[in-house]
């Protein structure tokens, strides 16, 4: 009976942490982030990583969400792996397409037959989250199939594109065209900033493009303009995700909040997955950095 007892204070004790050592997690940190989700009309998942103290937070982190565009991350690993097997050239011109048009973005809206280099065209899937681009670049390195292959042999099991993936329709159907979970989404990003995707220089290009953020009105509207940061961040109907690395004076942390269901599906500003967006990188920046009193200009989110 004691064994039994002793057995299911240790599965308790388990769930309760998210699997989480206590020596590892950030107690008073994941109280802060919980309350910030008391409320919220939806699922949520949120996964921070501080890289000097090894202190984490999981809070679902380890349940599949939509990628939305985060799954722009992932595509960039598997274009950048051909390039470095010599199959495709990062510098050269390639020739656009309408058969290729799926918005009126910017790579959409080139004419037939224009050539752009490749590399702006992984600026643009990065920078501004060009769909018709992200789409080439995923054909690019292969389709999805070959992408998820790369993802599962560096340890990204859970990380999946299903968009024009051949037997991923179902899975498409429930996620969209990417699935993945909070942690692995922020371990993508550190896996990155630390030189382990495909090569050390594709990880410092790669990188690169995502220190080049356009759309830097959620979480990183609430970190300083003067501190470096890689994001992305993705956003569809019921859902809304964002993928940051802050180099932050006192360490570097890297964190990913992701949502699902949400019963909020506006697109103003005051959506909740975007107020939780912002919250949740506030709280961040402040536990981080304690004696931070910087905060957002007065009448900064006029211009959005």
């Amino acid at each position: 009976m004691r064994f039994t007892f002793l057995c299911l204070l240790f599965i308790t004790n388990a769930l309760l942490t998210n699997g989480q050592s206590s020596s590892t997690r950030d107690v008073t940190l994941e109280r802060q982030l919980r309350a910030a989700l008391t409320g919220f009309r939806g699922e949520a998942g949120i996964y921070v990583h501080n890289l000097r103290t090894g202190k984490t937070v999981a809070i679902n982190a380890d349940t599949l969400f939509p990628t939305a565009s985060t799954i722009k991350i992932p595509i960039q690993c598997g274009l950048f792996d051909k390039i470095h097997k010599g199959e495709l050239k990062y510098g050269n011109p390639i020739v656009y397409k309408d058969s290729l048009h799926y918005d009126d973005g910017i790579v959409g809206s080139l004419k037939d037959g224009a050539k752009i280099p490749l590399n702006e065209v992984v600026m643009l899937m990065e920078t501004v989250s060009d769909n018709t681009g992200s789409l080439w670049c995923q054909a690019l390195a292969g389709g999805g199939s070959t992408i998820n292959a790369w993802l599962d042999a560096n340890g990204f099991h859970q990380t999946r594109v299903n968009s024009r993936t051949p037997g991923r329709e179902a899975h498409r159907t429930r996620y969209g065209w990417g699935q993945t979970t909070p942690r692995e989404m922020a371990d993508l990003m550190t896996y990155i900033r630390q030189g382990r995707a495909v090569s050390p220089d594709a990880s410092e290009e790669m990188y690169r493009n995502l220190g080049r953020q356009f759309w830097d009105n959620d979480g990183l509207s609430q970190i300083p303009p003067e501190i470096k940061t890689a994001c992305k961040n993705g956003a569809v109907n019921q859902s809304r995700s964002e993928v940051v690395f802050v180099h932050a004076p006192h360490g570097e942390y890297v964190y990913c909040i992701m949502t699902k269901n949400q019963k909020d599906e506006t697109w103003e500003r005051t959506n909740e997955g975007f107020v939780l967006l912002r919250t949740v990188s506030a709280i961040l920046w402040h536990h981080f950095e304690p004696k931070s009193t910087w905060k957002p200009a007065p009448g900064y989110e006029k211009w959005w």
